[in-house]
């Protein structure tokens, strides 16, 4: 069986590491959904692997509406970590982001937008 958890350790928190994210990390869109990633390099060691999920407050007012999207990420990942692992590597930091103004229908249509990103990231 897999492990299907997303635990503290694996959350990307840190000010320091998002903002490193930011400077070095290559950007990759699929649908309404766009990652930046930061892969271990001799340059930039990384421990372990981080993932976080961010809803801009300029599509969604509501914090609800935001809060949902974030839940919605967050399961897409924790569901298909297998895949984003073989897809991105073992020790990689990334975010996910939500960038399109419409709320997503169903919790599906999003797990394949994010399926798509990490089968496109392997080829």
């Amino acid at each position: 069986m897999q492990n299907s958890k997303y635990p503290r350790a694996e959350k990307l928190k840190k000010n320091t590491e998002i903002s490193l994210l930011f400077e070095k990390g290559k950007w990759r869109t699929s649908g309404n959904l766009r990652i930046i990633i930061l892969k271990d390099k001799p340059t930039i060691p990384i421990e372990s692997g981080k993932f976080g999920v961010s809803v801009s407050k300029r599509y969604f007012k509501r914090a609800v509406h935001r809060n949902r999207i974030k839940r919605l990420l967050r399961e897409c990942y924790r569901l298909n970590k297998g895949l984003f692992k073989e897809a991105f590597g073992e020790k990689t930091m990334a975010m996910l982001f939500w960038v399109s103004s419409e709320m997503p229908p169903k919790f599906r249509d999003v797990e394949a937008q994010f399926i798509k990103l990490c089968e496109t990231q392997k080829k």
